[in-house]
């Protein structure tokens, strides 16, 4: 792709070299470590589901008796795939049989490595399997059926109930969206465990849970059907639970994640080491099932000002990128996230925009970029709100974004109604439509505006990601330089869950994952 913004080559490079180096750096602590989530996800994916007599999901009954025998390093699937041995139950009857207090994991003999890991291969290659297939059936859908035009019209469905839910969204399927969002029930990002069955009573949107990502998959493929292309489902991962949300996806099918290396640290106060080590295997999961993952810069802007600190977003935008290549997602599937978010009476702000969103294109070319919305500085006024969606519709189209996040004219009064959704599918069809290639015929004035800002923005966040490569990762974060958040790597919830790996430790997903075919 050819620079409209003059971008320096070398200057690219250096900081994507950088964000490289942060990478490998915090990888070797995340290789020494796992957590409770992630066993809890291996639990999972290993067959256990269901919930006790007082309604704890039973992959936490197993991997809490596994943490209170001490047993956490050597790794769920080690403590499963013994007892099976020993027992000759399956998983499932072994988790039910240590709810009841009948069995104890960590207290039973202990067999060769090699007959562990002979009982829970297949199992695990059965899993794997699955998930291929749900890979497959998607295309299989997309090829039959179509799907939208890029940049997908992204819209939210936060009801709390996801039978109310999946009204909004085939109605919102019908007008014209391409991905739905199921919104998560606040705070869910911040327990430890995650919910069980269908539910109906979120607060602020419903509740993650393995049933409910079923009856929306349902839903929406009944929808796409109807009005003949493949509809695209959203949710979060992010959280004391990344990996085991994202598992949960990948077995449901759904299409995308919410799925940031930081936003859990600097937005949740969740430990940073937990997080670090968790958003790595939830990202081998996304990858391996073909799922778009959206990483959460756009938070950084409703902490900190989108003019000063756009370079930060830049930043974190090359280190996600790099975190999701260690973790085997290739470029077509991050979803690198930015915003529409300085002030509107910046003179001169819809070129600075411009600029930031054609900067983003221009450097990570292949991903499929998510663009959200203004809301920082959305207000009563319904009007002057839509004409900045508009606005920002426009840099999308004009950019080739990916993913496209509609904004609300209400944003600011409540949660929007099924009309208001419908005026900004509206309204970004239309600007789509009549400006499909306008940013195919403009060029930008050699040393204007629009490049000077780009790179400016470049270049401070080359400076910033070759400090935090002195730095290291742990220390930047303690000190603010995202979102003008602070975090101390010993604070924050979750530390507890974290464990340095013993030298057997298994967990045959990593393997196969990475290592299969994509």
């Amino acid at each position: 792709m050819k620079s409209k913004l003059n971008l320096d080559p070398n200057v690219i490079n250096s900081a994507r070299e950088a964000a490289r180096g942060i990478a490998e750096d915090v990888q070797e602590f995340i290789d020494r470590h796992t957590t409770v989530s992630i066993e809890r996800t291996v639990v999972r994916l290993l067959g256990i589901d269901g919930v006790d007599e007082i309604d704890k999901p039973l992959p936490n009954v197993v991997v809490d008796n596994i943490v209170e025998g001490g047993g956490l390093p050597l790794g769920a699937a080690y403590w499963i795939g013994n007892a099976m041995v020993q027992t000759g139950d399956d998983p499932q009857t072994i988790a039910e049989k240590v709810s009841r207090g009948e069995l104890d994991l960590t207290r039973l003999p202990i067999a060769s490595i090699d007959k562990v890991k002979e009982a829970i291969y297949p199992i695990a290659v059965k899993t794997v399997e699955r998930i291929k297939k749900n890979r497959e059936k998607r295309e299989e859908y997309i090829k039959r059926l179509g799907e939208g035009r890029k940049p997908y019209l992204y819209v939210i469905v936060a009801t709390g109930n996801i039978y109310e839910d999946v009204i909004q969204a085939q109605a919102a399927a019908r007008q014209g969206a391409d991905i739905i969002a199921v919104i998560r029930s606040t705070a869910q990002s911040l327990l430890d465990y995650v919910p069980y069955g269908p539910t109906t009573e979120g607060f602020g949107g419903t509740y993650a849970t393995q049933e409910n990502f079923r009856i929306m998959r349902k839903a929406l493929d009944e929808v796409g059907e109807e009005v003949g292309r493949y509809i695209r489902l959203c949710n979060y991962c992010s959280g004391l639970c990344m990996p085991e949300i994202a598992a949960m996806g990948a077995l449901e099918r759904l299409d995308v994640m919410l799925n940031d290396a930081l936003y859990g640290i600097l937005f949740r106060d969740i430990n940073m080491q937990r997080t670090l080590v968790d958003q790595y295997f939830s990202r081998i999961i996304n990858g391996y099932a073909g799922i778009i993952i959206n990483t959460g810069e756009d938070n950084y802007l409703t902490t900190a000002d989108a003019v000063e600190e756009a370079h930060t977003v830049l930043a974190s935008q090359f280190i996600n990128e790099q975190f999701a290549l260690k973790a085997g997602i290739p470029e077509e599937q991050m979803g690198l996230g930015h915003a529409f978010e300085m002030n509107p009476s910046l003179e001169n702000g819809f070129l600075w925009e411009l600029a930031q969103a054609q900067m983003a294109r221009e450097i990570f070319p292949k991903a499929p970029l998510k663009y959200m919305p203004p809301t920082k500085f959305m207000t009563g006024n319904i009007f002057k709100g839509h004409i900045q969606d508009a606005m920002f519709n426009l840099v999308s189209i004009m950019t080739h974004q990916g993913i496209q996040l509609l904004g609300m004219l209400t944003e600011a009064i409540h949660t929007p109604h099924l009309h208001d959704r419908m005026l900004s599918i509206e309204n970004a069809r239309y600007i789509f439509n009549n400006a499909r290639n306008l940013g195919d015929e403009i060029e930008f004035k050699e040393g204007g505006i629009i490049q000077t800002r780009a790179q400016e923005v470049l270049k401070k966040a080359e400076e910033l990601l070759k400090e935090i490569r002195r730095e290291g990762l742990f220390s930047t974060i303690e000190k603010g330089k995202f979102g003008g958040v602070k975090r101390s790597r010993t604070g924050g919830k979750g530390l507890e869950g974290v464990a340095a790996k013993a030298e057997n430790y298994y967990n045959p997903f990593i393997q196969l994952m990475l290592g299969g075919d994509r």
